[in-house]
């Protein structure tokens, strides 16, 4: 039996997950979580074989989420299951230890291979999914959307570009030479400015709309 987690802020895409994989006799969903800090106390004492993962999520999410239940359970796979599309998120989660990478427009036939394959140890990724990371390395440069957001100011650039290269708040404060509280000011107006919840939000709508091109 194949012990599945479902991570995901919205308890209608948990429900639907748990439904639609009931019905396969070999995969069974022990329990769910809706942001990344309740999945990593549930695998504190839960043993599992697949995490179904979310990125966009409130509080910790699916970035930070999946980095440390591979710190902490490498033995446990994970499966990302986003709507978020952008080569450079794709292959971030691949770089913190995810085995797969789906979109939620996924069918059910989609994700119950994706759970067998990496549950055997290989890696499985969506057709699109696929195809994006594909022609990310083919040097076709996707065009950049039209920016939505306020202007960014020079700090909050720098803040933002320090963010997508994974820097901690401590680390942007020691190589910006400004406080810790200054990071976490910038923090909060980035997230306000673009519209975002959390940090793969900001990773997001800095990647789609090339707001560190120029």
């Amino acid at each position: 039996m194949i012990k599945i987690i479902i991570v995901d802020d919205h308890q209608l895409v948990i429900d639907g997950i748990q439904l639609m994989l009931a019905e396969e006799s070999d995969l069974q969903c022990i329990a769910s979580a809706l942001n990344g800090a309740a999945a990593l106390e549930i695998l504190k004492n839960t043993p599992t074989d697949i995490v179904l993962l979310d990125i966009n999520m409130p509080g910790m999410d699916g970035l930070e989420c999946c980095k440390l239940i591979k710190a902490d359970h490498p033995e446990i796979k994970i499966i990302v299951l986003s709507m978020l599309q952008e080569a450079s998120l794709i292959k971030k989660m691949l770089k913190h230890g995810a085995s797969g990478y789906l979109l939620k427009n996924a069918g059910k036939e989609e994700v119950v291979k994706a759970i067998r394959k990496v549950y055997a140890g290989e890696q499985f990724f969506g057709t699109k999914v696929l195809d994006i990371v594909m022609n990310s390395f083919s040097g076709k440069k996707n065009t950049a959307k039209e920016n939505p957001f306020p202007k960014l100011s020079r700090r909050e650039k720098q803040v933002l570009q320090l963010i997508v290269d994974e820097h901690t708040t401590g680390e942007i404060a020691e190589k910006l030479f400004i406080s810790f509280g200054t990071v976490e000011t910038h923090r909060r107006n980035l997230l306000l400015k673009l519209d975002a919840r959390n940090t793969a939000g900001l990773v997001r709508a800095a990647l789609e709309y090339g707001l560190l091109d120029s």
